[in-house]
């Protein structure tokens, strides 16, 4: 689980949009799977295995979360966002893009993250959210438009200046 647990993390961290939130559901997660350890299936791949338990229980926790507050998706604040990068100019573009990405709709992040940070196939990420594949299809299309949207308006902001 040691290999598993930054990509784990990393997920947790794209549905929270929190270093704590992502903290929390990563452990919850690793200890669903230590608890469940009897479900694990030979042959069956750990790392898609847990990341479905993560998103297990982030469903479960949004759900909870209405009943109690009647609440949605937690706001994300920039400086939350994680980024190892030393490089100022390249830190900028990384933490654009990720504040982005963490505004899109719930469903459409967490698909961008597992296809595109984790690099799963779209027939994975299918399997880890428990979609059908052409929603995994749709959501990205409709999340590299609403990025392109996004990124086109501000670039006509900055040639407006």
């Amino acid at each position: 689980m040691p290999t598993v647990f930054p990509r784990i993390w990393r997920y947790a961290f794209s549905l929270t949009g929190s270093r704590d939130g992502a903290d929390d559901l990563a452990q919850a997660a690793c200890l669903r799977a230590i608890e469940r350890s009897d479900q694990f299936r030979e042959g069956t791949q750990l790392d898609r295995w847990m990341f479905r338990i993560t998103h297990n229980l982030w469903i479960s926790e949004l759900r909870k979360e209405r009943v109690r507050k009647g609440g949605g998706m937690p706001v994300v604040e920039a400086d939350d966002i994680p980024d190892p990068a030393q490089n100022q100019e390249r830190d900028y573009d990384r933490k654009e893009i990720m504040r982005s990405v963490l505004d899109l709709p719930e469903a459409q992040r967490s698909t961008v993250f597992l296809v595109y940070v984790e690099g799963y196939s779209y027939k994975a990420a299918a399997e880890i959210l428990n979609i059908p594949l052409a929603t995994v299809m749709s959501r990205l299309a409709t999340a590299r438009a609403n990025l392109g949207r996004k990124f086109r308006d501000q670039e006509g902001l900055s040639n407006a200046r």
